[in-house]
């Protein structure tokens, strides 16, 4: 049994050993040769394309890189160890020529340069042991240039009760250039805007441009250099709407927009625009209204207001109404003048005293027929701020701010309170009068009889 073990170790020995000697053979076979030194092979690769770099600079000096006579293509033998060669693929390798430096046309050559796209590949480790070509010939033309008419085909159409106004085009020409013979039989230029089955508001895209020839037939692009390759395209598509008019009220204590009764001539105008821009309008205001002025007349009549009417940007008046008049009366008003001795002053200046000189104030008030019934002198504070006398003597008529505290009650007009300011600050309180002796207190007692009873 022991036996068998050793020997089936030893086996596994003799196959390491064979896999590891064959390793080291192999890579002294593909890197290094008889002597030490690094063994290398070559290997053919053929029709390699040549990358021709900055063609856009020949295009701003009015050339072109023309295909006839123009080398495309280049055979390469490279050389490097036996690993490297074998490990290359053929898309690995990159050659490049520039077109920076040329600056005429005609018949030219260039150099080349082979690159490779993967990093552990370089021309330091793998060299060029010959090419096809030496340079490259490149056969450069002067660019020949039309201005074309660019239109637009429109394919869709618009929902129903909008309409479409015409295409516009961001630019209606364009310059296109080549050589003449690629030049020559475009006619014009086209993009084709498709706006839907049932479009409901402004369709703008930027679209590809495409050349076509006098018989209308597609031409292909190559070849065909242009100023621009895309152009925008705009359908205004548009809608009429009944927008109904509005006045935007400003209301205050006593006269609020619920207590009016009003009405809007004309009620309704109808608006022709830009359907994206009239998609969420329902509405349009006329201006604004002060309730405040209105509710100082307390009238029962109607009060007339016109406005003249300013539409949306870009929309059409359809309706041709320019005017509209607002009539509002209050439902419910009435005024009358309430008088109140609840006067007091603030900010008394320090080492000054004040004397009101005016005991009654008569305060003009409006609002619902319920409120200002209800209110009574009590319910209407005045007071003067005399913050801005506090270097002041003497009498002075001070404006004064009156509120009410009861009830949605406004105030008509201005008030002013009299006072007289002296030196000595607070006038010192009365003093309190002596109370009558308490006659019943002082009075005897009576005796009371045998029964409880006083005589």
């Amino acid at each position: 049994m022991e036996h068998e073990k050793t020997g089936r170790r030893r086996a596994v020995y003799v196959l390491l050993s064979i896999l590891v000697a064959s390793g080291i053979w192999l890579y002294a076979d593909l890197t290094s040769g008889p002597n030490g030194t690094p063994q290398t092979k070559t290997r053919e690769f053929l029709d390699i394309p040549i990358e021709y770099l900055y063609e856009s600079a020949l295009t701003d000096r009015g050339l072109m890189l023309v295909e006839n006579g123009t080398d495309r293509t280049i055979d390469l033998t490279l050389e490097g160890t036996r690993w490297d060669i074998c490990s290359l693929d053929r898309s690995k390798i990159r050659v490049t020529a520039s077109l920076f430096d040329i600056t005429s046309a005609g018949e030219q050559r260039v150099n080349w340069n082979i690159s490779f796209t993967d990093s552990k590949f370089s021309p330091s480790n793998i060299g060029t042991e010959d090419a096809s070509i030496r340079m490259a010939t490149v056969n450069i033309s002067e660019l020949y240039s039309r201005t074309i008419d660019v239109s637009c085909e429109l394919v869709g159409g618009v929902a129903d009760t909008y309409s479409a106004g015409q295409v516009e085009l961001s630019h209606a020409e364009v310059e296109v250039r080549g050589l003449q013979e690629d030049i020559n039989p475009i006619s014009y230029a086209k993009v084709t805007l498709d706006i839907g089955a049932n479009a409901v508001e402004t369709v703008s895209r930027d679209l590809e441009l495409q050349y076509y020839d006098e018989n209308g037939r597609i031409l292909d692009k190559s070849g065909i250099y242009s100023s621009l390759e895309t152009v925008r395209a705009t359908l205004p598509v548009f809608v009429t709407k009944e927008l109904s008019l509005f006045v935007n009220f400003t209301d205050g204590p006593g006269c609020r927009a619920r207590n009016t009764e009003y009405f809007i001539e004309p009620a309704t105008i109808a608006v022709s625009g830009d359907a994206t821009e009239l998609k969420d309008v329902e509405m349009l205001e006329l201006g604004k209204y002060d309730l405040r002025e209105l509710g100082t007349t307390a009238s029962e009549n109607y009060t007339t207001t016109n406005y003249l009417i300013i539409l949306p940007d870009g929309c059409t008046n359809v309706s041709g109404v320019t005017r509209a008049a607002l009539r509002i009366r209050f439902k419910d008003m009435t005024s009358a003048t309430v008088s109140t001795e609840n006067i007091s002053w603030l900010n008394l200046p320090e080492g000054k005293r004040v004397e009101l000189l005016t005991d009654s104030l008569a305060v003009k008030v409006f609002g619902t027929e319920a409120d200002v019934s209800a209110l009574t002198g009590e319910d209407i504070a005045v007071t003067v701020d005399l913050g801005d006398y506090s270097a002041a003597s003497g009498t002075y008529t001070i404006p004064a701010e009156v509120t009410v505290n009861k009830g949605d009650v406004g105030i008509s007009g201005l008030y002013q309170i009299q006072v007289t300011i002296r030196e000595g600050g607070e006038e010192p309180p009365p003093e309190d009068e002596p109370e009558p002796e308490d006659v019943e207190a002082s009075a005897p007692v009576e005796e009371e009889d045998q029964a409880g009873r006083t005589p």
